[in-house]
């Protein structure tokens, strides 16, 4: 017998022979699932990621506020998400309100959102499996820039991230499968290379579209808990956000890679969007 607690398979090597075949999981990773942290990270040091927001969510039934999901700063008064961070049908402005600035989980001083965009091909039937897993929010006011507020770079459309780059990500997420970041709850970083499309493609079935790309590696990578933050990877010494954080495997497995919405095929949507606003 292997008496290990279930949190830990993401550590294993699948090929270990105590598992007999018994979980098959190399064969069938199931549809994969969203809301995805941080495996393997470590505390992120203050105003390194500066562009790092929060997304807290009212609960309508008990008026509660949750940290929900991740997002980053992609110009003064936007910020980029998924869309599956986006509670409900028809989302209501006052649903969300946006943390900017702080390595741990504060509502306090967090800011209103004005207006609420999800991707037209997002579905909610089908949620980040579907595609099309990005939103914008756009908060009442520009933000001032300073030492912890910064916005990210949106990567040109000339740039290229081979397999192997390596990018971090960031969040607020589960550790390992079902377990949460313990207190204080500083932020977590941890770095991931961009792995193959066909590789991921292999992995994760048709599931994997156009507008996903796939990064992590053994060990390291996302579980549950913080959808919607980015990842960012070095272009020509400027960090420029790569990903926003999709979905991935459902027991966090230790060598499926997360997945991610690919910034780049966004592009044209995103900039329409923040330059054709009032």
């Amino acid at each position: 017998p292997c008496p290990l607690p279930l949190q830990m398979l993401w550590l294993l090597v699948l090929t270990l022979p105590c598992l007999g075949g018994s979980v098959p999981v190399t064969s069938d990773p199931g549809p994969g699932t969203e809301l995805v942290g941080i495996i393997r990270g470590h505390d992120a040091a203050e105003g390194k990621w500066p562009w790092q927001v929060g997304l807290w969510v009212i609960n309508p039934i008990n008026s509660k506020w949750r940290l929900y999901c991740g997002g980053s700063l992609i110009h003064p008064q936007w910020v980029l998400t998924a869309a599956h961070c986006i509670p409900g049908r028809n989302p209501e402005t006052w649903h969300i309100k946006v943390q900017l600035g702080r390595l741990r989980p504060s509502y306090n001083d967090s800011v209103k959102v004005a207006r609420i965009i999800r991707h037209p091909k997002y579905s909610l039937e089908n949620e980040a499996k579907g595609g099309a897993d990005v939103a914008l929010l756009k908060l009442e006011a520009p933000v001032q820039p300073s030492n912890l507020v910064r916005w990210i770079r949106l990567p040109p459309a000339s740039s290229a991230f081979p397999p192997g780059t390596r990018c971090w990500v960031t969040g607020w997420g589960d550790i390992a499968f079902k377990e949460p970041l313990p207190p204080p709850k500083n932020l977590q970083e941890v770095e991931v290379p961009i792995v193959e499309d066909e590789i991921c493609w292999w992995q994760y079935g048709s599931l994997i579209k156009d507008d996903m790309l796939c990064a992590g590696s053994e060990g390291r990578g996302t579980c549950y808990g913080d959808s919607g933050g980015p990842l960012v990877c070095k272009w020509r010494d400027s960090w420029v956000q790569v990903g926003v954080v999709s979905w991935g495997n459902d027991f966090c497995f230790a060598n499926f890679p997360g997945v991610y919405a690919r910034v780049k095929y966004f592009l044209p949507w995103i900039l329409g969007h923040i330059h054709s606003s009032p």
